[in-house]
Protein backbone atom coordinates (compact mmCIF):
# COMPACT_ATOMS: atom_id res chain seq x y z
CA UNK A 1 0.00 0.00 0.00
CA UNK A 2 2.80 2.39 0.63
CA UNK A 3 4.70 1.38 -2.65
CA UNK A 4 1.44 2.43 -4.16
CA UNK A 5 0.63 5.50 -2.51
CA UNK A 6 4.21 6.44 -3.32
CA UNK A 7 4.01 6.00 -7.14
CA UNK A 8 0.63 7.55 -7.04
CA UNK A 9 2.65 10.81 -6.07
CA UNK A 10 5.39 9.72 -7.82
CA UNK A 11 2.90 10.12 -10.92
CA UNK A 12 1.41 13.66 -10.10
CA UNK A 13 4.53 15.31 -9.01
CA UNK A 14 5.65 16.02 -12.47
CA UNK A 15 6.90 19.58 -12.32
CA UNK A 16 10.58 19.69 -13.41
CA UNK A 17 13.57 20.36 -10.83
CA UNK A 18 15.36 23.74 -11.05
CA UNK A 19 18.26 23.87 -13.15
CA UNK A 20 20.92 25.29 -11.33
CA UNK A 21 22.95 26.94 -14.25
CA UNK A 22 19.82 28.42 -16.05
CA UNK A 23 19.01 30.53 -12.97
CA UNK A 24 22.86 31.76 -13.12
CA UNK A 25 22.24 32.55 -16.68
CA UNK A 26 18.94 35.13 -16.01
CA UNK A 27 20.77 36.77 -12.96
CA UNK A 28 22.37 39.85 -13.78
CA UNK A 29 25.77 40.44 -13.60
CA UNK A 30 25.60 44.07 -11.99
CA UNK A 31 23.42 42.01 -9.34
CA UNK A 32 25.27 41.58 -5.86
CA UNK A 33 25.33 37.96 -5.38
CA UNK A 34 23.18 36.55 -2.69
CA UNK A 35 24.82 33.78 -0.29
CA UNK A 36 23.29 30.26 -1.98
CA UNK A 37 20.60 29.21 0.06
CA UNK A 38 21.16 25.71 2.02
CA UNK A 39 20.08 22.80 -0.38
CA UNK A 40 17.31 21.07 0.70
CA UNK A 41 17.48 17.17 2.10
CA UNK A 42 16.84 14.43 -0.68
CA UNK A 43 13.64 12.87 0.02
CA UNK A 44 14.39 9.56 0.23
CA UNK A 45 11.98 7.17 -1.98
CA UNK A 46 10.65 3.30 -1.80
CA UNK A 47 12.86 1.57 -4.39
CA UNK A 48 10.12 1.61 -7.31
CA UNK A 49 9.12 -2.42 -7.69
CA UNK A 50 7.06 -3.99 -10.36
CA UNK A 51 3.14 -3.99 -9.63
CA UNK A 52 1.20 -7.04 -7.98
CA UNK A 53 -1.02 -9.11 -10.55
CA UNK A 54 -4.60 -8.65 -9.88
CA UNK A 55 -5.39 -12.23 -9.55
CA UNK A 56 -2.37 -12.44 -6.77
CA UNK A 57 -4.27 -9.31 -5.00
CA UNK A 58 -8.30 -10.46 -5.36
CA UNK A 59 -9.59 -13.00 -3.00
CA UNK A 60 -10.93 -15.92 -5.03
CA UNK A 61 -14.59 -17.39 -4.99
CA UNK A 62 -14.73 -20.05 -2.31
CA UNK A 63 -17.76 -22.40 -2.28
CA UNK A 64 -17.93 -25.09 0.55
CA UNK A 65 -20.06 -27.83 0.96
CA UNK A 66 -20.46 -29.10 4.88
CA UNK A 67 -19.78 -32.55 4.13
CA UNK A 68 -16.80 -31.73 1.90
CA UNK A 69 -14.11 -34.04 1.44
CA UNK A 70 -12.15 -33.02 -2.11
CA UNK A 71 -11.48 -29.56 -3.21
CA UNK A 72 -11.43 -28.24 -6.40
CA UNK A 73 -10.28 -25.26 -8.48
CA UNK A 74 -12.50 -24.37 -11.19
CA UNK A 75 -11.75 -21.37 -12.32
CA UNK A 76 -11.24 -18.43 -10.32
CA UNK A 77 -13.09 -20.67 -7.84
CA UNK A 78 -12.11 -22.66 -4.68
CA UNK A 79 -14.96 -25.37 -4.59
CA UNK A 80 -14.75 -27.93 -1.83
CA UNK A 81 -17.41 -30.70 -2.89
CA UNK A 82 -18.84 -33.97 -1.29
CA UNK A 83 -17.61 -36.82 -3.42
CA UNK A 84 -19.51 -39.77 -3.39
CA UNK A 85 -18.93 -43.60 -5.19
CA UNK A 86 -21.96 -45.53 -6.15
CA UNK A 87 -23.58 -48.23 -8.21
CA UNK A 88 -23.89 -46.17 -11.37
CA UNK A 89 -23.29 -45.95 -14.95
CA UNK A 90 -21.21 -41.94 -15.68
CA UNK A 91 -20.14 -38.84 -13.15
CA UNK A 92 -22.95 -36.87 -12.09
CA UNK A 93 -23.14 -33.36 -10.23
CA UNK A 94 -25.95 -32.10 -8.48
CA UNK A 95 -25.73 -28.53 -6.96
CA UNK A 96 -27.97 -27.75 -4.31
CA UNK A 97 -28.36 -25.85 -1.11
CA UNK A 98 -25.64 -26.95 0.24
CA UNK A 99 -23.43 -27.23 -2.56
CA UNK A 100 -21.86 -29.23 -5.02
CA UNK A 101 -21.90 -33.06 -5.03
CA UNK A 102 -20.19 -35.65 -7.26
CA UNK A 103 -21.08 -39.11 -7.59
CA UNK A 104 -19.25 -41.65 -9.32
CA UNK A 105 -18.74 -44.84 -10.61
CA UNK A 106 -16.62 -47.39 -8.05
CA UNK A 107 -14.41 -47.82 -10.81
CA UNK A 108 -13.75 -44.43 -12.60
CA UNK A 109 -10.65 -43.48 -11.07
CA UNK A 110 -9.93 -39.78 -9.73
CA UNK A 111 -7.99 -38.18 -12.61
CA UNK A 112 -11.20 -38.69 -15.13
CA UNK A 113 -13.29 -36.99 -11.91
CA UNK A 114 -10.76 -34.20 -11.86
CA UNK A 115 -11.28 -34.13 -15.78
CA UNK A 116 -14.76 -33.87 -15.60
CA UNK A 117 -14.61 -31.09 -12.68
CA UNK A 118 -12.86 -29.11 -15.43
CA UNK A 119 -15.02 -29.83 -18.16
CA UNK A 120 -17.95 -28.61 -16.53
CA UNK A 121 -16.41 -25.81 -14.17
CA UNK A 122 -18.03 -23.03 -15.95
CA UNK A 123 -22.10 -24.31 -15.25
CA UNK A 124 -20.99 -25.42 -11.82
CA UNK A 125 -19.38 -21.79 -11.24
CA UNK A 126 -22.18 -20.23 -12.24
CA UNK A 127 -24.66 -23.03 -10.44
CA UNK A 128 -22.81 -22.36 -7.13
CA UNK A 129 -23.04 -18.55 -7.51
CA UNK A 130 -26.67 -18.46 -8.21
CA UNK A 131 -27.17 -20.87 -5.60
CA UNK A 132 -25.25 -18.33 -2.97
CA UNK A 133 -27.50 -15.84 -4.04
CA UNK A 134 -30.53 -17.01 -3.67
CA UNK A 135 -29.18 -18.18 -0.10
CA UNK A 136 -28.59 -14.94 0.60
CA UNK A 137 -32.42 -13.62 -0.44
CA UNK A 138 -33.80 -16.26 1.56
CA UNK A 139 -31.54 -15.12 4.48
CA UNK A 140 -32.65 -11.60 4.41
CA UNK A 141 -36.64 -12.58 3.81
CA UNK A 142 -36.73 -14.35 6.88
CA UNK A 143 -39.20 -12.84 9.17
CA UNK A 144 -39.04 -11.58 12.93
CA UNK A 145 -42.15 -13.10 14.30
CA UNK A 146 -43.92 -10.44 16.24
CA UNK A 147 -46.86 -8.26 16.29
CA UNK A 148 -46.27 -6.11 12.76
CA UNK A 149 -44.31 -8.79 11.13
CA UNK A 150 -44.83 -8.53 7.63
CA UNK A 151 -45.01 -12.16 5.70
CA UNK A 152 -46.51 -13.14 1.92
CA UNK A 153 -49.73 -14.14 0.67
CA UNK A 154 -50.71 -15.21 -2.74
CA UNK A 155 -48.56 -12.95 -3.70
CA UNK A 156 -49.34 -9.64 -0.84
CA UNK A 157 -47.70 -8.36 1.85
CA UNK A 158 -49.82 -8.91 5.20
CA UNK A 159 -49.57 -7.68 8.82
CA UNK A 160 -49.53 -9.63 11.95
CA UNK A 161 -51.63 -8.45 14.29
CA UNK A 162 -51.94 -10.02 18.14
CA UNK A 163 -55.14 -9.67 19.17
CA UNK A 164 -56.30 -11.37 22.30
CA UNK A 165 -59.72 -11.17 22.29
CA UNK A 166 -60.02 -14.58 20.58
CA UNK A 167 -63.43 -13.39 19.19
CA UNK A 168 -63.34 -14.76 15.30
CA UNK A 169 -65.42 -16.04 12.85
CA UNK A 170 -62.40 -18.35 11.76
CA UNK A 171 -59.90 -20.70 14.22
CA UNK A 172 -56.77 -18.98 15.74
CA UNK A 173 -57.21 -16.32 12.89
CA UNK A 174 -58.72 -13.96 10.49
CA UNK A 175 -58.05 -12.18 7.99
CA UNK A 176 -59.23 -8.69 7.51
CA UNK A 177 -58.75 -5.62 4.55
CA UNK A 178 -56.74 -2.83 6.59
CA UNK A 179 -58.83 -0.05 4.92
CA UNK A 180 -57.73 2.91 3.44
CA UNK A 181 -53.68 1.93 3.51
CA UNK A 182 -51.22 4.39 2.25
CA UNK A 183 -49.86 3.75 -1.28
CA UNK A 184 -47.47 0.99 -0.82
CA UNK A 185 -48.79 -0.25 2.85
CA UNK A 186 -50.06 -3.63 3.03
CA UNK A 187 -53.76 -3.37 3.56
CA UNK A 188 -53.93 -6.83 4.58
CA UNK A 189 -54.03 -7.68 8.42
CA UNK A 190 -53.77 -11.32 9.73
CA UNK A 191 -55.66 -11.14 13.86
CA UNK A 192 -53.74 -13.64 15.13
CA UNK A 193 -55.44 -14.55 18.58
CA UNK A 194 -52.36 -14.68 20.67
CA UNK A 195 -50.89 -11.75 23.69
CA UNK A 196 -49.26 -9.40 22.74
CA UNK A 197 -46.06 -10.94 24.37
CA UNK A 198 -46.38 -14.36 22.69
CA UNK A 199 -43.25 -15.84 22.03
CA UNK A 200 -42.04 -15.35 18.32
CA UNK A 201 -42.31 -19.05 17.93
CA UNK A 202 -45.94 -19.11 19.37
CA UNK A 203 -46.65 -16.52 16.40
CA UNK A 204 -44.94 -18.03 13.72
CA UNK A 205 -46.86 -21.25 14.90
CA UNK A 206 -50.13 -19.77 14.76
CA UNK A 207 -49.86 -17.72 11.17
CA UNK A 208 -48.28 -21.11 10.18
CA UNK A 209 -51.41 -23.23 10.67
CA UNK A 210 -53.35 -20.38 8.99
CA UNK A 211 -51.28 -20.50 5.54
CA UNK A 212 -51.37 -24.07 5.86
CA UNK A 213 -55.44 -23.94 5.85
CA UNK A 214 -55.41 -22.00 3.40
CA UNK A 215 -53.22 -23.64 1.35
CA UNK A 216 -55.25 -26.94 1.57
CA UNK A 217 -58.32 -24.98 0.69
CA UNK A 218 -56.80 -23.01 -2.85
CA UNK A 219 -54.78 -25.96 -3.82
CA UNK A 220 -57.78 -28.16 -3.75
CA UNK A 221 -59.94 -25.74 -5.76
CA UNK A 222 -56.96 -25.27 -8.07
CA UNK A 223 -56.59 -29.14 -8.86
CA UNK A 224 -60.56 -29.18 -9.41
CA UNK A 225 -60.38 -26.14 -11.81
CA UNK A 226 -57.32 -27.84 -13.92
CA UNK A 227 -57.95 -31.58 -13.75
CA UNK A 228 -61.07 -31.89 -15.89
CA UNK A 229 -58.87 -29.21 -18.72
CA UNK A 230 -56.52 -32.09 -19.01
CA UNK A 231 -58.76 -34.92 -18.66
CA UNK A 232 -57.14 -36.51 -14.90
CA UNK A 233 -58.53 -37.29 -12.06
CA UNK A 234 -56.54 -36.56 -8.77
CA UNK A 235 -57.29 -38.75 -5.51
CA UNK A 236 -55.95 -37.08 -2.75
CA UNK A 237 -54.07 -33.79 -1.90
CA UNK A 238 -50.89 -34.33 0.80
CA UNK A 239 -49.51 -31.11 1.81
CA UNK A 240 -45.28 -31.11 2.10
CA UNK A 241 -42.94 -29.56 3.91
CA UNK A 242 -40.09 -30.40 1.93
CA UNK A 243 -36.88 -28.22 1.34
CA UNK A 244 -36.13 -28.64 -2.59
CA UNK A 245 -39.64 -29.92 -4.29
CA UNK A 246 -43.07 -28.18 -4.90
CA UNK A 247 -44.77 -30.80 -5.66
CA UNK A 248 -44.79 -34.50 -6.47
CA UNK A 249 -47.82 -36.84 -8.34
CA UNK A 250 -48.48 -40.53 -7.75
CA UNK A 251 -50.08 -43.04 -10.83
CA UNK A 252 -52.65 -43.72 -7.89
CA UNK A 253 -53.62 -39.79 -7.75
CA UNK A 254 -51.90 -38.64 -5.01
CA UNK A 255 -50.62 -34.92 -5.58
CA UNK A 256 -48.76 -33.47 -3.24
CA UNK A 257 -47.44 -29.47 -2.58
CA UNK A 258 -45.25 -27.70 -0.55
CA UNK A 259 -48.21 -25.05 1.28
CA UNK A 260 -44.92 -23.06 1.11
CA UNK A 261 -46.42 -22.01 -2.29
CA UNK A 262 -49.06 -20.60 -0.46
CA UNK A 263 -46.40 -17.42 -0.55
CA UNK A 264 -46.80 -17.17 -4.35
CA UNK A 265 -49.06 -15.46 -6.48
CA UNK A 266 -51.80 -17.42 -7.79
CA UNK A 267 -49.95 -17.92 -11.54
CA UNK A 268 -47.67 -19.32 -9.72
CA UNK A 269 -49.36 -21.54 -7.58
CA UNK A 270 -51.37 -22.45 -11.12
CA UNK A 271 -48.03 -23.62 -13.12
CA UNK A 272 -47.32 -25.73 -10.14
CA UNK A 273 -50.75 -27.60 -9.86
CA UNK A 274 -50.81 -28.00 -13.26
CA UNK A 275 -47.23 -29.40 -13.63
CA UNK A 276 -48.62 -32.01 -11.16
CA UNK A 277 -51.51 -33.01 -12.59
CA UNK A 278 -49.61 -33.44 -16.11
CA UNK A 279 -47.61 -35.93 -14.34
CA UNK A 280 -50.75 -37.93 -14.26
CA UNK A 281 -50.50 -38.17 -18.16
CA UNK A 282 -47.00 -37.82 -18.48
CA UNK A 283 -44.95 -39.37 -15.65
CA UNK A 284 -41.88 -38.04 -17.25
CA UNK A 285 -40.48 -34.18 -18.11
CA UNK A 286 -40.10 -35.60 -21.97
CA UNK A 287 -41.48 -32.76 -24.45
CA UNK A 288 -44.43 -34.50 -25.06
CA UNK A 289 -44.82 -33.46 -21.34
CA UNK A 290 -44.16 -29.53 -21.41
CA UNK A 291 -46.66 -29.74 -24.20
CA UNK A 292 -49.30 -31.15 -21.77
CA UNK A 293 -48.49 -28.35 -19.54
CA UNK A 294 -48.65 -25.56 -22.03
CA UNK A 295 -51.93 -26.66 -22.93
CA UNK A 296 -53.00 -25.04 -19.72
CA UNK A 297 -50.31 -23.00 -18.83
CA UNK A 298 -49.00 -21.22 -21.87
CA UNK A 299 -46.54 -18.99 -20.06
CA UNK A 300 -45.54 -21.72 -17.60
CA UNK A 301 -41.69 -20.66 -19.20
CA UNK A 302 -42.12 -17.30 -17.36
CA UNK A 303 -43.75 -19.04 -14.01
CA UNK A 304 -41.50 -21.63 -13.49
CA UNK A 305 -38.74 -18.93 -13.74
CA UNK A 306 -40.68 -16.65 -10.78
CA UNK A 307 -41.02 -19.40 -8.60
CA UNK A 308 -36.65 -19.93 -8.57
CA UNK A 309 -36.44 -16.52 -7.77
CA UNK A 310 -38.60 -15.82 -6.08
CA UNK A 311 -38.55 -18.99 -3.43
CA UNK A 312 -38.68 -18.11 0.45
CA UNK A 313 -36.52 -19.69 3.08
CA UNK A 314 -38.05 -22.10 5.16
CA UNK A 315 -38.94 -20.72 8.75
Amino acid sequence: MHRLLQLTLDFFDSSPAPDPAAGARQRSPRQPRSKAPAPLPTPISAPVVPGERLDAVLVPASFRHPRANREAVLGDAVVGYEFRRGRRRNIGFMVGPEGLTVSAPKWVPLYEVDAALQDKSGWIVRKLGDANERRQRAESARIEWRDGALFPFMGQQVIVVLDPRHAFDEVGAVLNSAGNALPGVPRLTLHVGLAQNAQPDQVRDAVQAWLMRQARRVFSERLDHFAPRLGVKWRKLALSNAGTRWGTAHSDGLIRLNWRLIHFRLPVIDYVVAHELSHLRVMDHSPRFWDTVGTVVPEYVDLRRQLKEEALAPW
